[in-house]
């Protein structure tokens, strides 16, 4: 098994290494993804949207390097609860926005809801299989614990 924690660790780490630094390039864009939710108060928005991508980088970092890949999964399982819970919400609400997953966000005239729902249950149930492995190979986890 910790061989497929590390193939786990490595595709999940890489998906939220992509989704920081598309964010991180241009935080105006994702200060408009965070509004055009609905759902955060205005004084919140551009905290959160130029929090996030700097928390998806640790996670990112901290599931490709191996270290504390218990934690930094339990951390992206609920990043992504939130997520999944924010465009169910989206939808069910009848906006009309992009994601904002990989940057952009911000209304569209082609929602991909369903798209997106099932791409994040993956990301959760990936982030919730990495919580359960205890070991995972090629990590810093595996170095540092006896």
């Amino acid at each position: 098994m910790p061989w497929v924690s590390l193939v786990g660790r490595l595709l999940l780490g890489g998906v939220f290494a992509a989704a920081s630094l598309t964010k991180i390039g241009d935080p105006q864009e994702t200060v408009r993804a965070v509004r055009a939710y609905q759902l955060v108060p205005e004084p919140l928005v551009h905290p959160l949207a130029y929090a996030l991508p700097y928390v998806e980088l640790a996670v990112a970092v901290l599931l490709l390097l191996g270290l504390g890949v218990r934690y930094a999964a339990a951390v992206a399982a609920g990043m992504v609860a939130v997520f999944i819970a924010a465009v169910g919400s989206a939808a069910a609400r009848g906006l009309d926005i992009d994601c904002g997953c990989f940057g952009g966000g911000g209304a569209t005239a082609n929602p991909q809801y369903t798209a997106e729902l099932l791409r994040d249950s993956a990301f959760l149930v990936l982030a919730g299989g990495l919580v359960l492995l205890r070991r995972s190979a090629l990590s810093l986890d595996s170095i540092l614990e006896p």
